[in-house]
């Protein structure tokens, strides 16, 4: 398992998913049904960038810093 971070840019505005997933392929499908399940109606999404990957063994995690993106 691994423990994914992305980068969503919506209306140029960088928004963070967190995700756990077995494979890449995966963890972009689960970014999908996240933003899915996040909005009321799916926003037109500009860019899905994956910002960091982890393998998850006695714990992973991310910090998340509002100055910290890579557009």
């Amino acid at each position: 398992m691994n423990l994914y971070r992305f980068e969503v840019t919506i209306k140029e505005e960088p928004i963070h998913v967190i995700i756990v997933a077995d494979s890449d392929e995966q963890a972009f499908q689960l970014v999908d049904i996240e933003l899915e399940k996040h909005y009321l109606k799916m926003p037109e999404v500009d860019d899905i960038s994956l910002y960091e990957k982890k393998k998850i063994k006695n714990g992973a995690g991310f910090v998340l810093a509002e100055f910290e993106t890579i557009l």
